[in-house]
């Protein structure tokens, strides 16, 4: 049985596949479409995950949804009536989208697989998606299952158990009282996106001190001893305005928003010490809450929150748990595979076996390249290049240039799923070095100065560099750990009034000398990733090589990219990087390329217009549509005695719309003119109309609703004991989108 998974539509859209319940191809449309985040229908994600498994659409059984888009829609009117009349500006934005295409999601997901007749279509509520994408991969037969994120439809956290092939969510917290939007206010607070830059916080936490946290807890939260809470919305502007907080959240912290790109000052960094520290209380509050409840030994976690790696350590260290499993691609990109395993396994009652090390395939389920394939598009673009026929002699000759200093962009096998590079594209360089740090991030990643880097390190020696128990599994850099202190050494007297003195803020913090200083934050600690001869097998040898030449096991491993794209998915991707940034090697498979002289691909980024392309069924529809509205002209112009030459004229065009019917490319110019002529007054239109509803409409029923005390988003203040809300799931079929 073939079940495809789908997200998308608001950030990190996906495709998964899956037969008979196992994993076979799982990607991001960003790395077709190369817009970051691409929040599109994942349209060509989908595609490659059908053509890696080699069967057709009509060969698919379900197609899966990873959310009810109409309870997603009732919850964006509540919030509307709620706060109205304020929320023109957010609601005319909301809306145009949802009318246009997300309510008709049935229709939507029809038309992009048109021959997929027999296929059912399921609607999985958000969290049951992040659910099943937590528990199902997992290694253990039963656990805790905690899922943690801005909003789903409703939910915005919510906690369960799950044994066997079964999913029970018992409890969850209710929009718009958000730890991920609490966390995401700050961050665009600090000046940094919201959905993209939330680790740019985790990270820029260490540098500062959590001076404000007491001010968080008590003035932004209405907190439970259960981990429930509820945030003022006095301070925030996510339900109602385009941005996130408001002027009485400025005027709390006496920070200003800090604007993009400018300099990040002390003040900055203890804001970002404090919502983490408070992040992390909240989470380690649910996470006790949740083994008081279960009293089991394992949890599972997924949703965007659980990307913080830093609460995960402090989970996994701080928390009741034995043991804490995190889906690697936690976000919404995951839930498409979560939508699509949930279907197996809970809903048809397909028997499931725990997977060993666990189910996602090492996220090495993306497109991969082939040696013939990666030397053609080397010839293509005339690219000169040395190509290894014995792997050992590659994995020594790399071992070499990164122990000289070398940078290297390293494309092996198939592309990670998920947030992370993981060693099969991505840059690596030596974590001995006290340069490397500030080479890639000014000069190859093109990304602010305080950002760290990720050590990967073999698993055998893992525990010997640092602070983690001998054979720690640890492969999707979703934990930190200590440099180990043998490692260790403190600043001389010289070097500490060199950094004090020094013109550059970030590096007025005393930071502990490292051996591997390229990868030791300023608190000490590393995201780490461990590597296994079984799982990345080249990987595994090319850290072995490393560690005979110098003694070290521990590389640097970033993600291959520059700030502001996705991590390259094809060889003509990581050409054109290599070309743009300043690399020193590119390995590809057993190709080694240093010379930069080679005409550079065309770097294909799609815009949001050019992603919304039309398909010839539509353009079939269009070419018909208009030779019945010219045979319909034809028809009037007689019947009121025109000129003989205007009925002629149009007879002339309808005529000319049959062979459009016949070949829908024909009918493209004609398509895209209109479209292009018509926007302003479809824009106009429309906002003209968003602005009558809203006035004529939705005010009044918020005026009512606020008589009767209506209060669907829980603002009043309440002496509850907890807000964690019964999950009430019996309402909720997957086979409808409500």
């Amino acid at each position: 049985m073939l079940i495809l998974g789908l997200s998308g539509f608001f950030h990190d859209s996906a495709a998964a596949l899956i037969a008979d319940g196992q994993l076979v191809a799982a990607a991001h449309e960003e790395r077709f479409s190369r817009i970051r985040h691409d929040p599109a229908f994942p349209a060509q994600a989908a595609t490659w995950c059908l053509q890696q498994a080699g069967i057709d659409q009509s060969q698919l059984d379900f197609i899966v949804w990873f959310e009810k888009p109409l309870r997603h829609f009732e919850r964006l009117l509540e919030t509307a009536t709620a706060f109205a009349p304020r929320g023109l500006r957010s609601f005319t934005a909301a809306m145009p989208p949802w009318l246009e295409e997300k309510l008709w999601m049935p229709s939507v997901i029809r038309r992009h697989f048109p021959r997929a007749t027999n296929a059912a279509l399921a609607f999985l509520e958000h969290h049951q998606s992040h659910a099943a994408s937590a528990f199902f991969p997992s290694p253990f037969q039963k656990a805790a299952v905690l899922t943690v994120d801005g909003v789903g439809e409703w939910a915005t956290a919510s906690w369960g158990t799950a044994e066997g092939n079964r999913i029970q969510l018992i409890r969850e917290l209710h929009f718009p009282h958000s730890l991920g939007l609490l966390y995401s206010a700050f961050t665009g607070h600090l000046g940094f996106r919201v959905n993209s830059g939330e680790y740019k916080v985790m990270g820029l936490a260490p540098y500062g001190q959590p001076v404000h946290a007491d001010i968080i807890r008590q003035q932004l939260l209405d907190r439970r001893s259960d981990g429930s809470f509820r945030l003022r919305q006095e301070f925030f502007q996510y339900c109602h305005g385009l941005r996130m907080t408001n002027r009485q959240f400025t005027r709390l912290f006496g920070i200003p928003p800090r604007t993009p790109e400018s300099l990040l000052l002390q003040c900055h960094m203890d804001v970002a010490a404090s919502i983490q520290v408070v992040a992390e209380d909240l989470l380690l509050d649910m996470a006790r809450h949740v083994h008081q409840q279960t009293q089991l030994e394992n949890l599972v976690m997924a949703g965007g929150v659980a990307l913080n790696c830093v609460a995960n350590s402090r989970l996994q260290r701080e928390g009741p748990f034995n043991r804490v499993w995190v889906q690697p691609a936690a976000g919404d990109a995951g839930a498409a595979l979560g939508a699509a395993l949930f279907v197996w396994h809970h809903l048809l009652g397909k028997p499931r076996k725990p997977p060993t090390p666990d189910g996602c395939r090492a996220s090495l389920t993306g497109p991969s390249f082939d040696s013939p394939r990666i030397q053609s598009v080397l010839r293509t673009y005339g690219v000169n290049h040395q190509h290894f026929s014995d792997e050992k002699i590659l994995t020594q000759h790399v071992a070499q240039l990164l122990a000289q200093g070398k940078t290297v962009g390293w494309f092996q096998g198939a592309m990670e799923f998920g947030p992370r590079a993981l060693g099969h594209r991505s840059i690596l360089a030596d974590a001995r070095s006290h340069s490397i740090q500030t080479a890639l991030n000014l000069q190859v990643k093109f990304r602010e100065s305080f950002r760290p880097f990720a050590p990967v390190v073999l698993r055998e020696h893992a525990h010997k560099w640092f602070t983690t128990e001998p054979d720690a599994d640890l492969p999707y850099m979703l934990f930190t750990a200590q440099v180990h202190p043998d490692k260790l050494t403190q600043l001389s007297a010289t070097d500490r009034h060199t950094l004090l003195h020094s013109p550059d803020l970030l590096q007025r913090v005393r930071i502990p000398r490292s051996l591997i200083p390229a990868v030791t934050h300023v608190d000490s600690s590393a995201r780490i990733q461990t590597v296994d001869h079984i799982r990345h097998p080249k990987l595994h040898r090319l850290l072995t090589a490393f560690e005979n030449l110098t003694g070290c096991p521990v590389l640097v491993n970033t993600s291959f990219n520059v700030r502001g794209e996705p991590i390259v998915c094809t060889p003509e991707d990581a050409l054109a990087c290599f070309q743009a940034t300043r690399l020193d090697v590119l390995v590809m498979e057993d190709c080694l390329i240093v010379d930069k002289h080679f005409t550079p691909p065309q770097r294909t980024r799609l815009t949001a217009q050019s992603g919304q392309q039309p398909d010839l069924r539509m353009l079939r529809q269009f070419a018909l549509l208009w030779m019945l509205l010219n045979i319909s002209a034809v028809v009037t112009t007689h019947i009121q005695q025109r000129p003989t030459w205007v009925p002629l004229c149009l007879s002339a065009v309808a005529a000319l719309s049959i062979p459009a019917i016949v070949y829908p490319a024909l009918a493209r110019p004609l398509f895209l003119f209109l479209i292009w002529a018509t926007t302003p007054l479809r824009w106009l239109t429309s906002r003209l109309l968003l602005l009558t509803i809203f006035t004529g409409l939705v005010c009044p029923i918020a005026l009512l609703l606020r008589c009767l005390r209506h209060d669907p988003l829980q603002r009043h203040p309440s002496d509850k004991h907890s807000f964690w809300q019964s999950t009430d799931r019996h309402t909720s079929s997957p086979l409808r989108p409500w």
